[in-house]
């Protein structure tokens, strides 16, 4: 593999399933100059979502201030909601939401490669907030379920696609998702015209 490829893990959650949307989200991944190299459907198991997503306290944190900075934005009360202001004990819940959605239907798992594919593969997905992404990104076209709706339901929010944020993170989740020998390497044939 060349240095300046990546690789990244893309999950069509599945309410992009469901939806029907696969192959639209294939067909921007590719006609970005992306490759697909790794490609399967399956239906997670709780194991395999909570290796996926992050459990690190600083992760967790993280959701949780979010959520909760949320809650302020649209003037409501997260104790009075969830029981807790402690962004800790939220980003628990948030990301048990997570798992429990990530589970609940068939998803189709794939490795891209490409240069920058960790950024391309976000800019095409867009902002993990359906409310906050370009039109023109895969959660911008086709999702329309909000954070506070979803928080307010104690669920995820659908938004269709996982991108890995990060190399670092992208490698570890292709050790969830893929034995080496079911990730190829190959040319596409524009290969030698685009680079």
């Amino acid at each position: 593999m060349a240095e300046k490829q990546e690789r990244t893990v893309v999950l069509v959650k599945p309410d992009g399933v469901k939806r029907g949307l696969v192959g639209e989200i294939i067909s921007r991944i590719e006609k970005r100059g992306l490759k697909l190299i790794a490609l399967q459907m399956v239906w997670a198991t709780k194991d395999q979502i909570d290796g996926n997503y992050p459990k690190d306290e600083a992760w967790l944190k993280k959701i949780g201030e979010k959520t909760g900075k949320n809650y302020q934005t649209y003037g409501l009360d997260v104790k009075a909601e969830l029981g807790t202001d402690d962004p800790m004990e939220i980003g628990k819940m948030v990301r048990q939401w997570l798992i429990d959605y990530m589970t609940s239907g068939p998803m189709v798992k794939m490795v891209v490669s490409g240069i920058h594919a960790v950024d391309m593969v976000r800019k095409i997905t867009g902002s993990t907030m359906p409310s906050e992404a370009e039109m023109g990104t895969i959660r911008g076209d086709f999702s329309v379920d909000d954070a506070t709706a979803a928080n307010r339901g104690k669920r995820a929010i659908h938004n269709l696609v996982h991108a890995s944020g990060t190399i670092k993170e992208a490698e570890s989740e292709m050790l969830v998702w893929f034995a080496p020998e079911e990730i190829h390497d190959y040319k596409r044939a524009e290969e030698d015209i685009m680079f």
